[in-house]
């Protein structure tokens, strides 16, 4: 009878302390995504000021790391963050949950752990990744970010990419390509920040949900750092 009484109340722990954990986890990486993002703003050249302001969205993705199976694999998870409104026009809100997968990301990490930042240029390029998993340049179009002060010296190819990425590996930043990356949304880490079973679309387009209080220094930091969308508004549509 102890025995059966101990293995119920060892059960009843599990059921009640691992949803717990998985949340705390969650939190975590949330808080991590504000970190990285205001490292990265603080660097001397950084993601240049009139990109961030034309940006739909950020994606942060901290702590990628290379895959001990296959060549060059390599997986992380971390948070889009998009600006609110029907054409991106309003605050930045609420995050959706999301991982980064690709085979070729690993061979630039060199087994270094690598901190990401995309940011998602115009409307179609983040409807795209919003709605399902999305291959960087081949669904959504890809190029590595320029960075300092100004982008007028980048070329027109990465101009017109709807996803630019950079990197951050040993306290260096540049832009990297990431073209063969997946993208899609963490739908059991969306679960545990929001207590529920809730897509990408509708926490970040449809407004759901507020903010999480982990996730309060990242949103934060994109409103102060960028609070208006500079787009053109052919860029809206």
């Amino acid at each position: 009878m102890k025995k059966v009484m101990a293995t119920m109340m060892a059960a009843l722990l599990a059921v009640l302390v691992l949803p717990l954990a998985a949340q705390d986890r969650e939190n975590d990486r949330l808080e991590e995504c504000g970190i990285v993002m205001k490292e990265i703003l603080n660097v001397p050249d950084n993601i240049p000021q009139d990109l961030l302001d034309k940006a739909e969205c950020v994606l942060v993705i901290p702590g990628t790391k290379k895959l001990a199976i296959g060549i060059g694999g390599s997986y992380g998870r971390g948070v889009i963050v998009c600006r609110g409104g029907e054409h991106f026009t309003g605050a930045w809100g609420a995050p959706a949950m999301f991982r980064l997968i690709g085979g070729n990301i690993g061979l630039q990490l060199g087994g270094q752990e690598t901190d990401f930042v995309l940011l998602v240029m115009n409307n179609r390029g983040a409807n795209s990744i919003l709605k399902s998993k999305v291959r960087l340049g081949a669904t959504a179009s890809a190029a590595a970010g320029p960075k300092g002060r100004t982008a007028d010296a980048a070329t027109n190819e990465v101009m017109r990419a709807e996803v630019l990425t950079y990197s951050r590996s040993r306290g260096l930043f540049a832009g990297i390509s990431l073209e063969g990356a997946n993208l899609q949304q963490d739908g059991n880490a969306n679960k545990q920040v929001y207590g529920r079973k809730i897509s990408a679309r509708e926490i970040v387009r449809e407004g759901k949900v507020g903010v999480p209080a982990a996730a309060q220094a990242l949103v934060s930091l994109l409103n102060q750092k960028s609070p208006k969308n500079l787009s053109e508004p052919s860029s809206l549509q």
